[in-house]
């Protein structure tokens, strides 16, 4: 819940003004669920101001503006990217690379990862990827419905990611459960045992880097594990190979950032064109309006509530920040500021421009941000083509979810089956 404190002084913290004090918690289960009820109370920490104060793991600052948010992510010497989390990842993980990482240290990292996800090498994945969507829908396209994320928008970025890495697809339920442990602890536990269960999981995903790694050091090939390990990369300390660890933190990055963004994407595609018959019905009838329709969608439902930390007292949006404060920047407020965006509640398929801030900006600008437009626009291409009429199944409603990682859990639909 967002509501204001009873409080006569200010927070240590960052001396908040008390009518700028909340105790929202981006990690509070009530706020998803049926309804997604994040959008209405960032609406609201952004009505307070465009910098507010949350009580909630030990006091961090809510960024909730444009103007404010894009002045954090460009300024990492202010504004740090460790920690990125408000709660802390699996042990024994360290930063994750490159994204925890700030200039200069974050550039080597970062230049040897750019080649691998230029967009002439995602455009060439292209084919490869319309063929596991087809391959996907071919599963219950004939059955006139689906658990549209279980069935398709997890299995697609899952696949998708396994054949760029050149893993194997078996094991693909392995990367479900514990990535999904990951980003949202235990169902139903405790923080110390979600935490224990957070810990579990990230070391089994470890070892399971390192075996591919010790795979790979044996016998290279052309996929992106192979180009990592074997690239001499320009950093602090000279030119030289990535070690395991530098190797297994930026597998761990790659897998979760393209992994439940993606599904999230998918899954508030579908929802936003149900509940909105005219679009969906233009995008039918042109399929030349999908690039701009995968934009507005990534605008109105920004998956990632990116962390940052202050490595100075700074004055932002009005409020005074301390060196070490904690700060958390709602990158779906951001883009539906009325001061940015015309009608930015409303889903304009050909809003332009269109300068939403869900790939971030600045130097941790979205690496994967060509491979998930492509990724989306294929899908939105190929289900309008086969299963064009799919809706929400009333008595089996989604299930959605918060954390700093926001998306959905399950999405029933139904449809007329295909032929």
């Amino acid at each position: 819940m967002i509501e204001e404190l009873t409080m006569t002084s200010t927070t240590a913290a960052g001396a908040a003004p008390e009518e700028l004090v909340v105790d929202f918690d981006i990690y509070d289960p009530s706020l998803a669920g049926p309804v997604d009820t994040v959008q209405d109370k960032a609406a609201e920490l952004a009505a307070k101001g465009p910098v507010v104060y949350s009580t909630a793991h030990g006091g961090h600052w809510i960024v909730t503006r444009y103007k404010e948010i894009h002045e954090v992510l460009r300024d990492p010497e202010t504004f740090s990217s460790y920690p990125n989390n408000l709660v802390t990842g699996p042990g024994g993980m360290g930063k994750f690379i490159p994204i925890e990482l700030d200039p200069p240290e974050h550039t080597g990292y970062r230049t040897a990862l750019q080649p691998l996800f230029s967009p002439n090498r995602m455009k060439a994945l292209t084919e490869q990827i319309r063929g596991v969507i087809n391959e996907l829908i071919d599963g219950f396209a004939a059955r006139g419905q689906a658990e549209f994320i279980s069935e398709f928008a997890h299995e697609l970025p899952a696949r998708v990611f396994l054949a760029l890495m050149d893993w194997p697809l078996a094991d693909a339920p392995m990367f479900t459960e514990a990535t999904d442990t990951i980003l949202m602890g235990k169902p139903g536990a405790g923080e110390d045992e979600s935490q224990q269960a957070r810990a579990a999981a990230g070391m089994q995903m470890l070892g399971y880097f390192q075996n591919m790694v010790d795979q790979r050091r044996k016998m290279p090939g052309e996929d992106v594990t192979s180009a990592l390990i074997h690239t001499e990369v320009e950093l602090e300390d000279g030119k030289r190979l990535l070690t395991d660890e530098e190797l297994n933190r930026m597998f761990f990055l790659l897998l979760i950032a393209g992994l439940h963004t993606v599904q999230g994407s998918l899954a508030w595609s579908v929802i936003h064109l149900v509940n909105n018959p005219d679009q969906r019905e233009a995008l039918i009838a042109d399929e030349s309006l999908i690039p701009s329709a995968v934009e507005e969608i990534l605008r109105i439902e920004a998956a990632v509530v990116p962390g940052r930390c202050a490595t100075r007292d700074v004055e932002l949006g009005g409020v005074q920040i301390k060196k070490g404060d904690q700060l958390i920047l709602m990158l779906c407020s951001a883009n539906r500021d009325a001061e940015e965006f015309d009608d930015p509640d409303e889903l304009q398929l050909e809003r332009h421009p269109n300068r939403h801030l869900s790939f971030g900006s600045g130097p941790h600008r979205c690496l994967g941000s060509h491979l998930a437009r492509i990724e989306l626009s294929l899908a939105l291409e190929e289900l309008h083509r086969r299963i064009p009429d799919y809706d929400l199944i009333s008595e089996e409603p989604p299930l959605l979810h918060a954390t700093q990682v926001r998306g959905c859990m399950r999405l029933p639909i139904r449809f007329t089956p295909e032929a």
